[in-house]
C-alpha cells in the first residue's frame, strides 16, 4: 500500500510561483513512477507531468517550460515547482504513483494522454491563481 500526502497549495496572483510537495510512504519510493495531475471544477483530471525512476521528466504541453518536477529519494518526497502561473492553472493538484515503470498512454487521436497510470493517489491540494 502506498500513501501520498500533498501540501503547498494556496492562492497566488497571475505570474507568481508555488511549490507543491508530495510525501510518499514505502521504502521502494525510488522505483515508483511518480506524477502530478490536476482537475479544475467541472473538468476531467489532466496529467501535468511525470518523473521516471532515472530522474528524467516529461510534461504536458500546457505546463512545459513553466513547471518543474523534482524528487528527493532520501525524503521520499516529490515536488512540483510552478512558475509563471496563469488563472487557467487553477485546479486541485494531485500526485500519483505507479508501482511499475513509467510508460506513455495515448488518447484516441494519438496524442500523449499521460505517462503515469495513477495506481495510487493523494488527497489533493488546491491551487488558485487570480488575474
Amino acid at each position: 500500500q502506498v500513501q501520498l500526502v500533498e501540501s503547498g497549495g494556496g492562492s497566488v496572483q497571475s505570474g507568481g510561483s508555488l511549490r507543491l510537495s508530495c510525501a510518499a510512504s514505502g521504502d521502494t519510493y525510488s522505483s515508483y513512477c511518480m506524477g502530478w495531475f490536476r482537475q479544475a471544477p467541472g473538468k476531467e483530471r489532466d496529467w501535468v507531468g511525470t518523473i521516471d525512476s532515472d530522474g528524467s521528466t516529461t510534461y504536458a504541453d500546457s505546463v512545459k517550460g513553466r513547471f518543474t518536477i523534482a524528487q528527493d529519494n532520501a525524503k521520499n518526497t516529490l515536488y512540483l515547482q510552478m512558475n509563471s502561473l496563469k488563472p487557467e492553472d487553477t485546479a486541485m493538484y494531485y500526485c500519483a504513483a505507479d508501482l511499475a515503470r513509467c510508460r506513455y498512454y495515448y488518447a484516441a487521436g494519438g496524442s500523449v494522454l499521460k505517462r503515469t497510470r495513477g495506481d495510487y493517489w493523494g488527497q489533493g491540494t488546491q491551487v488558485t491563481v487570480s488575474s
